[in-house]
């Protein structure tokens, strides 16, 4: 088993390297049974879907496939690679109970809040801010369900188990826009604390490809 002790909180200090070997290292079908993740043994492939496109992602190297022909975010940024082989590495699975929570309610939310507020909640809002059109485009295009909460508001799978809602409000001459992003209660137990904050990052680049 991986010492969880070597993976460190900050992703963006870490290699990818790092992650790549401590990946290697992993039993995949006990990886697959954690995570709900399905693993083909005969390919020897972990089967992820992430924003409503399917990925083949094999093992023990890493090399990501998929049919998508546009934009994808586990084939083409890095901090969604890192994303899933540290989930495979040490997350788990666990049962959503319909709950939506902000990120200042999971684990060490108000140590990365700081964070958060700058990489997702500030990017959302000036993203769309005065684009409301687009982002209804890119939550149409990720299948998203609209939301009666905020001038634009969806709900949407980052994977198949884990739903986040993307709550815009515009802004105007007298005000700024703002915008709230809420995850499936079961998203903090199943992954670290500072993943959160690279879903709303990806999530939100993966819409600005889309708009």
């Amino acid at each position: 088993m991986v010492d969880k002790k070597t993976i460190k909180n900050n992703k963006e200090e870490v290699p990818w390297e790092h992650y790549l070997s401590l990946f290697g290292q992993i039993d995949p079908e006990e990886a697959s049974a954690r995570c709900h993740i399905p693993y083909d043994r005969e390919r020897g492939d972990f089967l992820v879907r992430m924003l409503e496109v399917d990925y083949r992602v094999h093992f023990p190297d890493f090399t990501v496939t998929t049919e998508e022909e546009g934009f994808a975010a586990l084939r083409d940024l890095p901090a969604a690679r890192i994303l899933v082989a540290h989930h495979l590495i040490e997350g788990s699975y666990h049962p959503a109970t319909g709950r939506m929570i902000t990120f200042r309610e999971s684990p060490w939310g108000e140590i990365y809040h700081v964070q958060f507020s700058g990489r997702c909640l500030s990017r959302l809002a000036f993203g769309f801010g005065f684009k409301l059109p687009e982002l209804v485009k890119a939550m149409e295009a990720l299948h998203g369900e609209k939301l009666p909460t905020g001038d634009v508001g969806y709900r949407f799978r980052f994977m198949p188990d884990y739903t986040m809602d993307f709550l815009l409000w515009a802004g105007d001459d007298e005000f700024p826009p703002s915008a709230q992003i809420l995850f499936s209660d079961n998203i903090p137990p199943s992954f670290a604390p500072e993943d959160l904050v690279v879903m709303g990052d990806i999530s939100i680049t993966t819409a600005k490809k889309l708009s």
